[in-house]
């Protein structure tokens, strides 16, 4: 199965301490393991644009949608066995610390 791992920020998260942030071996090893099929960070909020259409007119937004402690930083794609799996995954990642993660399935139409 494949899963989606947001990144994200999270104002409740313990203080970030760069000495234990781990984020390059985490990338290894899941590499290694054949489970991260490929991630990134992403730009910063403030290089975002909102794109919506509604009632056939174009809207654009840029810059950040709404005023939030919480950011999405970067994904993972991952190819788990099973949600256990890619929970285990997660939580081996720094940011489970730091920050927050998100698993998502990827929609699967059977």
């Amino acid at each position: 199965m494949r899963f989606l791992m947001f990144v994200c920020g999270d104002s409740s998260a313990e203080k970030y301490d760069p000495a234990e942030d781990n984020v390059d071996e985490w990338v290894r090893e899941m590499d290694a393991r054949g489970v991260r099929v490929t991630g990134d960070r992403l730009s910063g909020v403030e290089q975002s644009v909102v794109v919506r259409k509604r009632d056939g007119k174009l809207s654009i937004t840029t810059g950040p949608f709404a005023e939030t402690a919480e950011w999405i930083g970067g994904f993972d794609l991952l190819e788990c066995a099973n949600l256990d799996e890619a929970v285990a995954v997660a939580s081996a990642h720094p940011m489970a610390r730091f920050g927050r993660l998100e698993i998502r399935p990827i929609w699967r139409e059977d």
